[in-house]
């Protein structure tokens, strides 16, 4: 693929202090025009300062960064092709909401009367036109993010970078800007980079999430298979509900490695083609949606047939029905816990708190990682 076929690249990119230390460490990373791209993970990860040295409020030690097939390491942040909305949306307390989105294309020096064509389009189109004329202080924190997007996207630029713009909103409220940020995203066609530390708000909204840990990024990935297929440890523990269980390679054929573990020989898919040698230490990771919960009734034949030698004994702590699904908590004979869910009529009737099951799973649904 050519590089203009690319909105953004960031190849080898590094960024160290002046005191020596690192922020961000060898960001690979190519994103397509129209792609929505969260940066996660926890504070002082590096996440913002990626996200800033693309806007150029932040300078790159090292590597290259690239806007449309074109170097822009040196460029000043008024001339790269981004807009940025921080979480405290920057508004001007002494301009009205017009004035406001009209701010942009005025250092543009566009025309007046072209510019408030352009002001206008936008204002209807993220419904903000019966309060153009209010001042900002006057407005909910719905409306002042919408205007943020409103003067970030009037100025057309080919990436919006957002920082973190949905936490000062209150959890219904965030919900429904998610939703309208996604809409329009895909109907404008403009490639988002949005940061979080909110998983929920990275699996709704992504094409593809990049996990960062201590600067390093440590996996880029839909959403579904960031969810289900993590590829390391930090991975595993921070997305979703994974149970991970560690042990030593056995052996390991056809893609499917077999582990000696305190629970037995268990057994989970190497999709990374990690060189998984005998005795190397492993782990499988087993998501939640993995797991299947089977009375302890069920004859070993019937077990070994669909699940092979992956079932653990557990004891069941709890069940508690929501809607049509029952929510399960079992506890594993090293008092390791584990939920699992399913529909009610799977389960209803077969098993009861405080009675016997196996804790099971097939062995191509949970993966194998290093460590």
């Amino acid at each position: 693929m050519s590089l203009l076929a690319y909105d953004l690249q960031l190849s080898n990119v590094y960024k160290t202090y002046d005191n020596g230390t690192p922020a961000v460490i060898d960001f690979n990373i190519d994103v397509v025009k129209g792609e929505f791209i969260a940066f996660l993970g926890p504070s002082g990860c590096g996440k913002s300062t990626t996200l800033r040295m693309i806007s150029g409020f932040e300078t790159v030690t090292s590597g290259d960064l690239m806007i449309r097939g074109k170097r822009v390491n040196d460029q000043l942040p008024e001339k790269r092709p981004t807009s940025m909305i921080f979480q405290n949306y920057a508004l001007f307390p002494h301009m009205n909401v017009r004035q406001n989105v009209r701010f942009g294309l005025e250092v543009k020096k566009m025309p007046r009367a072209q510019a408030d064509r352009k002001v206008d389009e936008i204002l209807e189109k993220l419904g903000l036109g019966d309060i153009a004329e209010m001042a900002t202080s006057r407005l909910s924190g719905g409306q002042r993010q919408r205007i943020a997007l409103a003067r970030s996207l009037v100025v057309e630029p080919d990436i919006l970078l957002l920082d973190e713009p949905l936490g000062a909103l209150d959890a219904n409220l965030r919900k429904s800007i998610q939703n309208e940020l996604k809409l329009l995203q895909r109907d404008l066609g403009i490639t988002f980079v949005f940061v979080t530390h909110a998983q929920s708000e990275a699996l709704a909204l992504s094409d593809r999430i990049v996990v960062m840990n201590a600067g390093r990024v440590e996996q880029i990935s839909p959403p579904r298979e960031l969810y289900t297929r993590p590829s390391s440890l930090f991975v595993a523990r921070f997305i979703g509900s994974n149970t991970i269980l560690p042990g030593t390679v056995r052996e390991g054929q056809d893609g499917i490695v077999t582990l000696d573990t305190a629970f037995g020989r268990l057994a989970g898919a190497n999709l990374a083609g990690i060189d998984a040698h005998k005795d190397r230490n492993m782990s499988i990771v087993l998501p939640a949606e993995a797991v299947d919960l089977v009375p302890a009734d069920v004859s070993e034949r019937q077990m070994q047939a669909e699940f092979g030698a992956n079932a653990i004994p557990c004891t069941i702590e709890t069940l508690q029905i929501v809607g049509h699904i029952m929510h399960m908590v079992v506890r594993l004979k090293d008092d390791k816990t584990i939920k699992v869910e399913g529909h009610v009529d799977k389960f209803r009737d077969r098993l009861k708190a405080g009675g016997s099951a196996f804790v099971a799973w097939k062995s191509g649904s949970a993966t194998v990682i290093d460590g």
